[in-house]
């Protein structure tokens, strides 16, 4: 690198401290938003990815279970488990239901589901074990740390009282958290005991999922049946669709906000060291000189932004989610570099704006 260079950049130590900062702050928002869709993504649908069933059978309106709403009777259970081919049934009721503890009010997922089935209840326990009567629940373990649960607990929900016997992994979807109890106390929650929201049906042969799929809708009108990769990818798709575009538009807004503060200080040593520039070509300095001068500042600059934004990233993520454990994010390596090279292109976007200011400065300004 050109001391040349180092000797601008030196000359103004405040500014340039603070043009790291902005870099580094620009470099933390990106690599958080990353970080937290990947935990949002996976909190999501783990749920349904664990719960690994052959087919989903739901009402023929509804694709998925984050934003959609479907309603079966719970005597389908019988009908379905009568086709031939289908090796078990596990029906599953999803509510949005309030859980209060003393003085405190949360809302979470309540799933409940039938105890021994093949499906339906909590992905992965990370403490205790799951429900096996009414009066037990299990709770999402973010949401058990922000509201200081834990196992042997007791919670209320409406007028019954229930004890905490698990903590689950996998069911934070971020805005809300997964809870499991049984089907029959779920149901009468909402005092409508004969409905259920969707069934997780288990085959004999998965190659054979096509056909059972056609026998179930021939036989049960108003159904849809999808099998496990095509609803996982319903659910992933809802995700991405109510997510995305605002992680974009905050992603593009700190691309801009980060071209803006390099190209402004580069633009600004260029101004304050015009005449000294103009020395410079009046001596013949080598052709690329100046622009590699500009070039140089800006990688620096964005290097020092870089390591300063990731020395912050890590230790900032995990005060993070201790203060709200219901943000989960996942940091990966391919995030870091997909960060590192956006950071790298917009410094060389910066210096190419500025460098368009060289062209103004003319020799005989070295004599004026």
């Amino acid at each position: 690198m050109n001391p040349y260079t180092l000797r601008i950049l030196r000359s103004q130590p405040l500014r340039l401290m603070l043009t790291v900062g902005g870099v580094a702050l620009c470099v933390v928002l990106m690599l958080f938003l990353l970080s937290a869709y990947n935990g949002v993504a996976d909190g999501s649908v783990e749920y349904i990815r664990k719960n690994n069933a052959d087919l989903w059978v739901l009402q023929r309106n509804a694709w998925n279970i984050l934003r959609g709403s479907s309603v079966l009777p719970s005597n389908f259970a019988q009908a379905i488990g009568n086709t031939p081919g289908v090796r078990s049934v596990a029906p599953v009721l999803l509510i949005l239901s309030a859980i209060q503890k003393e003085k405190e009010i949360a809302t979470v997922f309540l799933t409940g589901f039938e105890p021994g089935k093949s499906g339906g209840g909590p992905p992965h326990l990370a403490q205790g074990r799951s429900v096996l009567s009414d009066d037990e629940i299990v709770l999402d373990q973010a949401f058990a740390k922000k509201f200081d649960l834990k196992v042997g607990d007791t919670i209320k929900i409406q007028d019954f009282s229930m004890g905490i016997v698990g903590i689950s992994t996998g069911t934070n979807a971020f805005v809300i958290q997964y809870a499991f109890t049984t089907l029959s106390r779920t149901q009468s929650l909402i005092g409508l005991p004969g409905i259920v929201t969707c069934y997780l049906v288990t085959l004999n042969d998965r190659d054979d999922s096509q056909r059972v799929a056609e026998a179930i809708r021939n036989t049960l009108p108003g159904v849809e049946v999808y099998d496990h990769e095509q609803f996982l990818q319903n659910n992933i798709r809802e995700m991405q669709s109510g997510l995305l575009p605002f992680l974009y538009t905050v992603a593009v807004i700190g691309i801009i906000v980060l071209t803006a503060i390099l190209s402004l200080l580069l633009s600004v040593n260029i101004l304050e060291r015009r005449k000294d520039f103009a020395v410079l070509k009046t001596l013949g300095s080598p052709g690329g000189f100046l622009s590699r001068l500009i070039v140089e500042q800006a990688l620096l600059i964005s290097f020092l932004g870089l390591k300063s934004g990731l020395t912050v990233f890590f230790p900032m993520v995990a005060l993070i989610e201790w203060i709200s454990p219901e943000v989960t994010t996942k940091t990966s390596v391919e995030q870091v570099t997909a960060v590192v090279v956006v950071v790298i292109v917009v410094s060389l976007m910066s210096a190419f704006i500025s460098m368009q200011r060289l062209r103004r400065i003319y020799p005989m300004e070295a004599f004026s």
